[in-house]
């Protein structure tokens, strides 16, 4: 069976999708403390490294592919846009540090793959010159001499090939892949022996291309809410500072951090059978304006 590690493993997406795709979590490196009660429960077997920084990727157990979405605040459009380099998103490196230290030790043999996935702010961030950052330390894995050209704009979608390695990318919208929701990520596929990646982004034969079915999939693996989709529809509420609102949506767009209810601003969506009778929500904003309101409000 194929391994997998994780890094910046949130609440285990990327273990997840790899053990509905047969490959078994090894490891994870988490630093809050909710997610990685969510991980221990759902992947008792994983292993926790902790922080990234403390990692040695040439001492802890080696892997096929080693995942990880680094920090995106400073590249992020919503961000501060200090970029690759900003106090968050400047974990890239050790992601980086860690491939190099594991391929090191295993004589090039592991990791085989690295995936990242990032927000498409990375494009533009520093005018394009953090994603050539992004792709020139990838590729400096396999060959240290690499250079990428500066394009005048970064496509959406693309392919790098060296010797003996590539690289491709692609943005792909969670709507499209059986999660109701509105989210554009980058997702990057490094590999280092001669396997093109083009065929993991590209090829039909290795992608979901029926909706319905992938949604079961998603359904079986992260629990079903209701009985379909055409049958409920979701409710957003969002923390305004005079009141608090929902809204009945399809998909909702990514959440932000306003979307909750309580003083942490929590994201909350929430199931509602729309055939049977409007229910009633009763929300605590915590100043004035808060209050009860029908769904046919």
């Amino acid at each position: 069976m194929k391994t997998l590690g994780s890094l910046f493993d949130g609440s285990g997406g990327f273990p997840l999708a790899g053990k509905i795709n047969g490959f078994k979590p090894v490891w994870a490196s988490e630093i809050e403390p909710f997610p990685i009660k969510v991980t221990r429960k759902r992947f008792p077997e994983m292993e926790h490294l902790g922080n990234v920084k403390n990692i040695r990727g040439g001492v802890i157990e080696p892997v096929d592919v080693i995942c990880g979405g680094s920090p995106c605040q400073n590249l992020s459009q919503a961000g501060n846009r200090t970029g690759i380099e900003g106090t968050q998103s400047s974990l890239f490196f050790e992601y980086i540090r860690i491939v190099k230290e594991m391929r090191e030790a295993t004589n090039g043999k592991y990791p085989r793959y690295m995936v990242w996935e990032n927000v498409p702010g990375a494009f533009t961030s520093n005018k394009g010159a953090d994603f050539k950052a992004v792709l020139e330390n990838i590729a400096r894995i396999k060959d240290p001499e690499a250079t990428i050209p500066m394009p005048e704009k970064w496509e959406h979608a693309g392919t790098v090939v060296g010797d003996g390695f590539s690289i491709s990318w692609r943005v792909l919208d969670a709507q499209f892949w059986g999660v109701p929701q509105r989210r554009r990520r980058i997702f990057l596929v490094a590999g280092f022996d001669d396997e093109c990646t083009e065929e993991i982004l590209f090829e039909s034969e290795g992608m979901f291309r029926n909706l319905a079915a992938n949604f079961r999939t998603w359904k079986e693996a992260a629990g079903s809410a209701g009985e379909s989709t055409e049958e409920a529809s979701r409710i957003m509420i969002e923390n305004h500072p005079n009141d608090s609102r929902y809204r009945i949506v399809e998909k909702s767009e990514t959440l932000s951090a306003r979307m909750g209810t309580g003083g942490g601003n929590v994201p909350l969506t929430m199931d509602v059978d729309t055939q049977n009778e409007p229910i009633t929500l009763k929300m605590r904003s915590g100043c004035a304006g808060g209050g009860q309101r029908s769904a046919d409000d």
